[in-house]
């Protein structure tokens, strides 16, 4: 009995350390709130926005971003009139990197 009840609790530590430890592992998340894939700005002004979970690095476009202390992220660019792709590169302090990519688009004025 009392093997049985070890036995059932080691599962369950190493359950608990696996599920703790699956992000770690799988590298960051990256989400993109905004633009949306295809977006117009007819301003030339776009502004980004989103999370980055598990991440130690991001980049937009090669240039670096801030992150706060929960994951999120916000800045503005500006655009040149036509179609543009930003790039954005979350990297994990393992060195794992997630790439997220959006077209966007400014008409001519």
């Amino acid at each position: 009995m009392a093997r049985a009840l070890l036995i059932i609790v080691l599962i369950l530590v190493l359950g608990y350390g696996a599920w703790k430890a699956f992000p770690l592992l799988a590298g960051p998340d990256l989400v993109i709130e905004t633009p949306t894939e295809g977006q117009s700005f007819p301003g030339g002004f776009v502004e980004i926005t989103g999370i980055a979970k598990h991440s130690e690095r991001l980049s937009l476009n090669g240039g670096p971003l801030l992150i706060d202390e929960s994951g999120h992220f916000s800045t503005s660019i500006v655009v040149a009139p036509g179609g543009a792709i930003l790039s954005l590169t979350a990297t994990d302090r393992f060195g794992k990197t997630t790439t997220v990519r959006r077209s966007v688009f400014v008409p001519n004025p």
